[in-house]
């Protein structure tokens, strides 16, 4: 029996393959290297549990290559997807949903209330994907994108906002 892709935590070494994957798939507004490096940087083990804001996985196919990767930020009570991308031969075998998943159950573990993304409005695809798993347009960014590509800013409720207290000697 054959193993399909796998998925783990992205570590330094990772970055020069997401790199090469990040120009092909984006190539109007990839990333730089050293971007995925500061990213890194604020997540474990690079940075201690308690102030890991970060955290990134990679896809492998069974030859070890990357073929996907993804990313979350959370600092509470908000956690945002700072990227997600599957490779295009690996498409359509539900690695962008699992990574997805990923991200929504970090996000829930760390607490988070409100899952974010910014997706391109001219990306169609990945849009079905997040209205797919609960995500709604809450907004629209104007030439958000350094091509002039507008994005569209989606969320998902993770769990009822907390009440907010009133600070003592304030009018509410």
């Amino acid at each position: 029996m054959t193993e399909g892709p796998t998925i783990r935590v992205m570590t330094p070494a990772d970055v020069p393959a997401v790199l090469r994957l990040e120009q092909e798939l984006f190539p109007h507004d990839a990333w730089p290297e050293q971007f995925f490096h500061e990213e890194l940087a604020q997540a474990e083990p690079a940075a201690a549990p308690t102030e890991a804001t970060r955290k990134y996985w990679v896809v492998e196919d069974q030859a070890q290559a990357i073929i996907g990767y993804a990313g979350m930020m959370c600092v509470l009570p908000l956690a945002d997807v700072q990227t997600l991308a599957v490779s295009p031969q690996a498409q359509g075998q539900g690695l962008g949903s699992r990574m997805l998943k990923l991200i929504e159950q970090e996000s829930t573990d760390r607490g988070a209330e409100d899952l974010l993304l910014e997706v391109r409005a001219d990306n169609p695809g990945a849009q079905r994907l997040y209205i797919r798993h609960g995500f709604v347009k809450i907004h629209q960014r104007i030439g958000y994108y350094p091509d002039g590509g507008d994005a569209l800013i989606m969320r998902k409720r993770l769990r009822e906002p907390r009440p907010s207290v009133p600070l003592p000697g304030r009018p509410e």
